[in-house]
């Protein structure tokens, strides 16, 4: 029997999930922090790398350690009805709710938009409706996933952002020490950083994309479940180092850069998006121009390949009466193109609420699943530690919400929840929760035992 992957395959494996990760937000997000914290780079990059990154792995680890079949089984282990909640808030998050139309607004955005002056909501459409149409073509053809993203897609772009990484960084505007530091990570860098790598999504992502890898495992012969589980934690590795690789070079180039776009940064419509096109067109000139198109361009698709295909595949399995996987792809990529077109700026602030209510729920479920094998992946201990990050979880929603109705809460909130001002009022109770099941499956174990 089959029990681990070849060189060559590993490497596949690992293009393929770095692909599949690799997309908007990690391109427009680590520019804008750089720029931002300036001399304090480093601790708010190690933030970021701590929620962009290291999350990310460790939901490619619960799933293969866990052994679960999917988001569906790890959520299942708090109930039967928060699994279908959670799955599906999950999947439309990072689905056509949010990143899938983030993917074709920053292409537009840094690739097209730049290169052309008037007409642009006519142009917008037309270049979403193309770029979805490709997208939807591959999407089609999930079998041939680790081909179109691993082989092909992500080989032509991180050639091409190497070109716009390698041209700023040999040629800086000015150094990184010189760079102000934003208000924003004055004096709290690291969890401003950490905050920051919720936009990127995939920590979210990892519950989705780990069983793409997991079945594509399986494809390649690996079938004994913990085979399957190293060769998926071995992969997820490779993958995440080069991620790592990638956001300090574009955080260091997005802070070299600053003096490009220093006026601007407070404009609330200036984001990644942009001081990418102006970086582009600094270093490169026009040509850049056309180099950062087809950078972002294959950068997003490829992601929005992998997301369409997760979240068609994973709804046609919850709701198996629906309209199967075509139908639920088709869809979803055409809700997609719809809220693309309402702008990447707007994308962005609409999702920040969701993202703070959604974040703590799955770290706290992916930290348990690595850990259950300790307490038997006990119900109450999923049950107190879920619940009572939920809470938690509804009060860093309103607290971003901005909605009047709900600042006497906040403020409540901000006088007895630690953490709760910086965005972690979620820390204290999950480990309560926590506490609190283990003190309950421990009662019921001796009680049971007596």
């Amino acid at each position: 029997m089959k029990t681990k992957l070849t060189g060559k395959q590993y490497t596949l494996v690992a293009s393929m999930l770095f692909g599949l990760f690799f997309g908007a937000g990690n391109l427009i997000f680590p520019i804008i922090l750089g720029a931002k914290s300036g001399a304090s780079i480093i601790p708010a990059l190690c933030g970021m790398l701590i929620t962009a990154v290291g999350l990310p792995l460790l939901g490619i680890i619960a799933l293969g350690v866990s052994r679960s079949s999917g988001l569906m089984q790890m959520s299942g282990r708090v109930s039967g009805w928060y699994s279908y909640f959670f799955t599906c808030a999950l999947y439309l998050t990072i689905g056509p709710l949010f990143a899938i139309p983030r993917c074709a607004a920053t292409s537009f955005t840094m690739g097209i938009q730049p290169l052309i002056s008037g007409r642009e909501t006519l142009i917008q459409a037309v270049f979403t409706t193309l770029f979805f149409a490709a997208v939807l073509f591959f999407a089609l053809r999930p079998s041939k996933i680790m081909d179109s993203v691993g082989k092909y897609l992500n080989p032509i772009f991180l050639i091409c952002l190497g070109i716009l990484v390698v041209a700023a960084l040999i040629n800086p505007q000015q150094s990184i020490s010189s760079v102000p530091v934003n208000e924003s990570y004055e004096g709290s860098a690291f969890a401003t950083g950490f905050l920051q790598g919720y936009d990127t999504l995939d920590a979210l992502a990892s519950l989705a994309f780990g069983i793409i890898v997991v079945n594509v495992i399986k494809g390649m012969g690996v079938t004994e479940p913990g085979a399957i589980a190293k060769n998926t934690i071995k992969s997820g590795v490779f993958s995440m180092l080069l991620m790592t690789v990638i956001y300090a070079l574009i955080a260091v180039v997005g802070a070299q850069s600053y003096g490009l776009y220093a006026d601007q940064l407070s404009d609330p419509d200036f984001n990644g998006g942009t001081a990418f096109a102006v970086v582009a067109q600094h270093y490169l000139g026009n040509a850049g121009m056309i180099v950062l198109a087809l950078t972002v361009t294959f950068c997003c698709m490829k992601t929005a390949i992998g997301l369409i295909t997760a979240c068609a595949d994973t709804f046609s399995e919850i709701f198996p009466k629906s309209m199967g996987y075509r139908g639920w792809a088709i869809s979803f990529t055409v809700f997609s193109l719809l809220v693309s077109n309402i702008g990447l700026s707007k994308i962005i602030s609409f999702s920040a609420p969701v993202l703070y209510f959604l974040y703590p729920l799955a770290i706290v479920l992916i930290l348990l699943s690595i850990f259950g094998k300790y307490f038997n992946h006990a119900r109450e201990v999923y049950c107190f530690g879920i619940g009572f990050t939920m809470i938690a979880a509804v009060l860093d929603l309103f607290r971003v919400s901005g909605i009047n109705a709900v600042s006497g809460i906040v403020a409540s909130a901000e006088g007895w929840l630690p953490l709760y001002s910086m965005g972690l009022g979620w820390v204290t109770p999950s480990v309560l929760g926590v506490i609190i099941g283990l003190c309950v499956y421990i009662a019921h174990r001796k009680k049971a035992g007596a």
